[in-house]
């Protein structure tokens, strides 16, 4: 499995683990905006990640 790959599942498994943090009951307000603004950023590189495996399949399929 490539680096990239790997990265790629860390961020997702990153924002599931905050995503169970969001839902205990007990957390603070001021704890889930900063959960919330963690788990935002994860979903958002590995989106990133995504678009640029997208684009470099796309290179690929008009190379040939």
């Amino acid at each position: 499995m490539s680096n990239k790959t790997e990265d790629f599942e860390v961020r997702l498994e990153k924002a599931k683990v905050i995503l169970e943090k969001l839902m205990n009951p007990e957390i603070t307000l001021s704890d889930s905006v900063k959960a919330y603004e963690e788990g935002m950023n994860e979903l958002q590189e590995a989106q990133k990640m995504l678009e640029n495996a997208q684009l470099q399949i796309e290179q690929i399929r008009t190379q040939n």
